[in-house]
């Protein structure tokens, strides 16, 4: 398949403190949420003087690709456009139209299968197109890559910097988390992200050499009537604390790409406030971010779409996932939930 461009698809953060409501409109637009909700996620980016960093991680994965691909090729063009913030997806559609962009490959910061991390982006590109009205570019996704070696290398490799950080004659029995974003049950149900975050975990453990280990979840919005996956790393770390032991926690979040907000305000914050009171050591080992290996993963799946020659690479027993989703894949629940999801 010819491809004249790259479209890079997140999901976008406020840069500063008039950004955070208007951000938090558009993330919660046609969804059942209270006032209050919002205002209460809201304080959690003027805690950081209402600046997400995912923006600026997304500009040093852009450079780093773009580095990537001029080294190595193929020679594309990289375009940027998020779901809920600037640069947004309609206005990027319409610059690439109007440079002549036909067809594009996109690229979205989400390893996973879910309605919120795949179908949803696929759903928000379409609006995109039909906003940039006749002659927008065809794009077409790039694959879930959880189980990409490359993907794999990078986060073993973040998590052995943060293992290192553990006194040797400690290590062994240090506690291993790995953390996801939580969804409603209902949601999971229809898709396999949880299944891909355990073979995530699995793989990552097996190159480690480290048995013991634990996949949790983090920053759930929902209201607590309705059921989301658990355990939350906040009962997680205090289980670990009432069953005595090595007082070592090394938390992972294998779930995101980038240290963004969802990173720095439940685990750097939250989390670490927590293992501060209960006399836990807590190290938190980066994501993936501009990893080399996860950089050239990306221009491996590019360009395993312009040339099916080209192997498909994958770990573990799911294997590679499909280019095309199926017509039911990842389907929306019937209940939708609030969040400050950037995934």
């Amino acid at each position: 398949m010819n491809y004249d461009a790259i479209l890079v698809t997140s999901f976008g953060g406020p840069e500063g403190p008039d950004d955070v409501m208007p951000f938090l409109e558009n993330v919660l637009r046609g969804k059942n949420v209270p006032r209050e909700r919002m205002l209460e996620v809201a304080e959690h980016y003027y805690h950081f003087g209402g600046r997400s960093p995912i923006n600026d991680q997304n500009r040093q994965l852009i450079a780093a690709l773009e580095a990537e691909l001029a080294q190595h090729g193929p020679r594309l063009p990289i375009y940027w456009g998020n779901r809920n913030w600037h640069p947004m997806l309609t206005d990027t559609l319409r610059q690439m139209k109007a440079d002549g962009v036909s067809r594009a490959l996109a690229f979205v910061t989400s390893a996973y299968s879910s309605y919120s991390s795949c179908r949803q982006y696929r759903e928000d590109i379409a609006r995109a197109q039909e906003a940039a009205g006749e002659g927008a570019p065809v794009v077409d996704k790039i694959r879930a890559f959880h189980n990409h070696p490359r993907f794999v290398e990078a986060v073993v490799d973040r998590l052995q910097h943060a293992l290192a950080k553990i006194p040797e004659d400690r290590r062994e029995a240090v506690h291993l988390i790995y953390t996801a974003h939580s969804i409603p049950l209902e949601m999971a149900q229809g898709c396999d992200y949880e299944k891909q975050l355990k073979e995530t975990g699995r793989l990552v453990s097996e190159q480690l050499g480290h048995r013991e280990w634990r996949l949790v979840y983090q920053s759930r919005s929902g209201p607590a009537s309705q059921p989301w996956l658990e355990p939350d790393i906040l009962d997680c770390l205090r289980e670990i604390k009432a069953r005595g032991g090595s007082s070592d926690v090394v938390i992972a979040p294998i779930g995101f790409v980038s240290d963004h907000m969802e990173i720095l305000f439940d685990l750097d914050t939250q989390a670490r406030e927590l293992c501060a009171e209960l006399g836990l050591h807590m190290e938190r080992a980066e994501t993936a971010g501009t990893h080399p290996r996860f950089i050239r993963m990306i221009r491996e799946l590019i360009c395993e779409r312009l040339d099916e020659n080209n192997p498909r690479l994958s770990l573990g027993v799911l294997g590679p996932r499909l280019d095309i989703c199926a017509p039911d894949c990842c389907l929306m629940p019937r209940r939708k939930s609030a969040g400050r999801d950037e995934n």
